[in-house]
């Protein structure tokens, strides 16, 4: 009878002491789960008003992508929310230091995995940000040429003049001459004939010269100018300015109009 009754003591003991130490625990855990949840409403809002706020501000520059605004507002956001992880983490004793060190070390296996994409990324942000083409102008690189369809933040799409699809990783136009022929608004043009000797080049050039003076899509100024230049036969070259809107058709135009000057030539006149 007495042990049963030591043990009963011993169960109660225990029982009480177990009680104790889980509501200590409890009572700790509380105050620290309470504080997680708050840390997380607060993050979570302020990643969700800085998103919205950097977007806005960032709208107000015409000369910000849609793309990029999207692009950097949710990185902002995104780094704000593992800040809040970390630290929700810290308040149950989980040694941050660690989990900082080991996402660093993620971010750099990730990086040398994704070198080529990741240079890019950079690659775009820089071209929406400076900006060296937009949508709808042609430009040429040593190994591309075409209408500019969409720019991302991987990779540009174009448009050939043979009306082929182009895919072009960002890093192949960011580290290269471009030249873009839509971005200026006046673009000159050079025709160039060659005179024999049996013709008249002076004749020829004056001709050109009126040709270009009646085209009203040509400038005034700067005006029209032709010159002659000899080596086996006279070389008559017209230069003129006209819109970049214009150029192609005019310069279409000019040549047909230089074409028939050339296939009725002008004698020399007799000696």
């Amino acid at each position: 009878m007495q042990e049963i009754e030591a043990t009963t003591a011993e169960m109660i003991t225990f029982g009480r002491t177990l009680y104790d130490e889980i509501m200590a625990l409890v009572i700790t855990y509380a105050f620290s789960f309470l504080g997680a949840i708050i840390i997380l409403i607060v993050g979570y809002t302020i990643a969700n008003v800085a998103e919205r706020s950097i977007y806005a501000a960032l709208s107000k520059f015409k000369s910000f992508d849609e793309t990029l605004r999207r692009f950097l507002s949710k990185t902002v956001r995104y780094a704000i929310l593992v800040v809040v992880g970390v630290t929700v983490l810290s308040q149950f004793g989980v040694q941050t230091a660690s989990i900082i060190a080991a996402i660093g070390a993620i971010g750099l296996a990730i990086g040398l995995a994704l070198q080529g994409t990741l240079q890019n990324i950079a690659a775009g942000i820089m071209l929406l940000v400076l900006r060296p083409f937009r949508v709808g102008e042609f430009i040429a690189t040593p190994t591309i040429s075409g209408t500019i369809e969409d720019i991302g933040l991987f990779a540009t799409e174009l448009r050939g003049a043979d009306g082929v699809y182009i895919f072009a990783p960002n890093s192949l136009l960011w580290n290269v001459p471009v030249t873009n022929s839509s971005r200026n608004d006046l673009r000159r043009a050079e025709i160039t004939l060659t005179v024999p000797e049996t013709e008249d080049a002076e004749k020829v050039r004056l001709k050109l010269l009126d040709l270009a003076s009646d085209d009203k899509r040509i400038l005034d100024k700067p005006s029209p100018e032709a010159f002659l230049s000899t080596d086996n036969a006279a070389i008559v070259t017209l230069q003129y300015w006209t819109t970049t809107r214009n150029f192609w058709q005019t310069k279409v135009d000019m040549s047909q109009k230089a074409r028939v000057v050339r296939a009725a030539p002008t004698a020399l006149p007799s000696q």
